[in-house]
């Protein structure tokens, strides 16, 4: 037991120090020299110009986005404007442009017949299976009603009557596609106190006016076409407007602030987003209900009923911004220094697993010397070094070891 405890100790209290072994081999020496270039391509090419890891990054950005839509339709046989057909109406980032528009007229509470097949009947017990049901448009009374030249008859529900038929069919406005989206964007870089907006603040009020926008010939235009934008998304107003859609707009900021900041400006990309769902035959498209309240003479409360189909449109922001930086710069530095020695781990694998000459490498490689041995070394030949075995060259200023092709076979 006390043997064991004083080899744990003198286990403990030892000191390994580094011992390099040369090894004159090409194809080892070749394998090294790979895998440092491939990591220093790796650094240099990805790390450091490509993710530019010098730059302290700031993705915190602060946005403030402004819409306004123009342009005018015909749609029931009436003239619409933007205040018909645009929701909501403040302008800000998530916006609907109305396509179609189902109208139910002179609505009152009361008790009247659903519409549509699915509340069709024969007995009150036919409407009882309904009770609770959120699909119709009231409560289900459980009563089952004549229809007029009808053999089945309709479920009553209590509520704004008459029911809405939202089956009907209606002519989409497809003068959409001539409507104009103008987009105001400010962002804020707050780490670099930097302040940009979407188009020059050189452009005058005529530009503008005058202008669309194109990716390549007009990249910095405010303005956008329906049209265009929904091109842009393979999409079209005739395969949007009966049933509506869900688009998106992403302004996208990527600012090098160690170049001018005149080159920090925004990319613009677009994208369908209710895609998953164009094909499902539940809840496709996009649509939304509103009603408009009056009053008779006498004070009774009626409305009409609008179901607004619409193409809604959500401008998304996102971005980053960077600049040099000394700590992220070192930090990278060190790293790509440390993972250039997986090169030396590398050949050290194949060195002791797989040539031939791996035991004579490992008994160059690891060497244990002990105290005894040191003060006999010196006792023999005071002022002398340790004593190398026969065919090793030593290297006065460095303590290497040299192996060439007699002490190893590769």
């Amino acid at each position: 037991m006390g043997s064991w405890a004083w080899g744990c100790i003198t286990d403990f209290f030892t000191y390994e120090t580094t011992k390099s072994v040369v090894v004159k081999s090409w194809s080892v020496g070749i394998i090294n020299r790979i895998v440092q270039l491939l990591i220093i391509t790796y650094f240099v090419g990805w790390v450091f110009i490509h993710e530019k890891a010098y730059q302290e990054i700031d993705t915190g950005i602060e946005s403030s986005v402004m819409t306004k839509v123009k342009g005018f339709g015909y749609h029931h046989n009436k003239v619409m404007d933007v205040a018909d057909y645009v929701f909501p109406q403040q302008g800000a980032g998530v916006f609907c442009i109305m396509t179609k528009l189902i109208i139910t007229e002179n609505q009152f509470q009361g008790r009247c017949a659903e519409s549509g097949g699915t509340f069709s009947c024969l007995t009150d017990e036919d409407c009882h299976k309904h009770y609770g049901s959120v699909l119709a448009n009231g409560v289900i009374t459980g009563v089952c009603l004549e229809v007029f030249n009808e053999t089945r008859g309709q479920c009553e529900i209590e509520g704004w009557c008459p029911a809405e038929n939202d089956s009907v069919k209606v002519k989409p406005m497809l003068d959409v596609n001539n409507f104009t989206i103008f987009i105001k964007n400010s962002i804020r870089f707050p780490l670099f106190d930097v302040t940009r907006g979407n188009f020059p603040s050189s452009m005058t009020s005529e530009e503008i006016k005058n202008c669309t926008y194109h990716p390549e010939n007009n990249p910095f235009c405010p303005i956008f076409r329906v049209g265009d934008v929904l091109s842009y998304t393979g999409q079209s107003v005739e395969s949007l407007a009966d049933k509506g859609g869900e688009i998106g707009i992403n302004i996208q900021w990527k600012c090098n602030l160690d170049l001018s900041i005149e080159k920090c400006v925004p990319q613009y990309s677009f994208t369908r987003l209710d895609a998953p769902f164009a094909k499902n035959a539940v809840s496709k498209g996009y649509n939304f209900r509103f009603a408009k309240y009056y009053k008779t003479e006498n004070g009774t409360e009626f409305r009409t009923l609008h179901k607004a189909y619409a193409i809604r449109f959500d401008v998304m922001v996102t971005g980053h911004a960077g600049k040099f930086n000394t700590v992220p710069t070192l930090i990278n530095l060190v790293a790509a220094f440390t993972s250039i020695g997986l090169g030396a781990v590398l050949c050290d694998v194949i060195l002791l697993n797989f040539l031939k000459g791996a035991e004579q490498y490992k008994a160059k490689k690891f060497e244990e010397v002990s105290e005894a041995q040191i003060e006999a070394t010196m006792a023999q030949s005071p002022g002398s070094q340790l004593s190398l075995k026969r065919g090793m060259k030593s290297s006065y200023d460095s303590g290497a070891l040299s192996l060439d092709t007699t002490d190893q076979t590769v």
